[in-house]
């Protein structure tokens, strides 16, 4: 029986890609942003294929809507296999440009959208016979707050924490719940960016990772690239003095 899949933020970037991936592999996807029939290239796919991909326009910033999209989702193909929450947005600021409507849309759509989505798709899922997984795009910027990324690194370590939590609790009723922690990836919203971003990503292999890493045996965590994961991580297990000692060189 083919996997059933529903992806959120599939409009362009990561999302696409995986599409595209999963559609390959024959999956039945269920593509998902809040204009999904703007995209040319999903439009395309949907003629090439036809009864294995939908378009399903949400917004993860209407509880109403999010809540009517869930049980539409749920419903297209019987049932869902693997849940993808991709949808985020990305500033990156001094303190001199905070901007606090910024600081409220990274929290409200990498964040609380999730909340939104998972608060009925838990429902469904939950009386499925079948195991399913909840998959949460994070980042690595999870890890350690970086100069100028505090307000993207703050939503995306709230997500991370979260999904900690929910694991043990939805574990047991056959729900698994996976973070992406990934790198630099080459998309719009990484364009913004006027420094130089470590072991930066095309957009296709970002996608390849994580499909061959949803595909193997279950683990919490899928990050990558090593170097900068490892890097990271390491940053946040040493003593502050020697942590903030090294993230002050990427002051410009």
């Amino acid at each position: 029986m083919a996997k059933r899949v529903w992806i959120i933020g599939a409009s362009s970037g990561i999302g696409l890609e995986l599409v595209k991936l999963w559609l390959q592999n024959n999956y039945q996807v269920i593509a998902s942003s809040r204009n999904i029939e703007n995209s040319n290239e999903l439009l395309n796919l949907k003629s090439t294929y036809t009864d294995s991909l939908e378009l399903l326009n949400i917004d993860v910033l209407n509880n109403e809507n999010v809540i009517k999209g869930v049980d539409r989702a749920f419903n297209i193909f019987n049932g869902l296999d693997i849940c993808f929450y991709n949808a985020g947005v990305y500033e990156s600021m001094t303190y001199e440009q905070w901007d606090i409507s910024n600081f409220e849309s990274m929290i409200d759509i990498n964040y609380l959208g999730v909340l939104r989505v998972l608060k009925p798709l838990i429902g469904y899922l939950e009386k499925q016979k079948n195991r399913s997984t909840i998959v949460l795009n994070a980042s690595l910027a999870s890890c350690f707050g970086l100069p100028y990324g505090g307000a993207y690194s703050a939503s995306k370590a709230a997500l991370v924490n979260l999904a900690q939590s929910l694991q043990p609790e939805l574990q047991r009723k056959n729900i698994y719940v996976q973070i992406i922690n990934h790198g630099f990836v080459k998309t719009r919203l990484t364009a913004k960016n006027d420094f130089k971003m470590p072991q930066l990503m095309e957009v296709n292999y970002a996608a390849k990772k994580i499909f061959e890493g949803l595909n193997k045996p279950y683990k919490f965590e899928i990050s990558f690239p090593f170097i900068l994961s490892k890097f990271l991580k390491i940053l946040s297990f040493l003593p502050y003095s020697l942590s903030f000692s090294i993230t002050k060189k990427f002051l410009k």
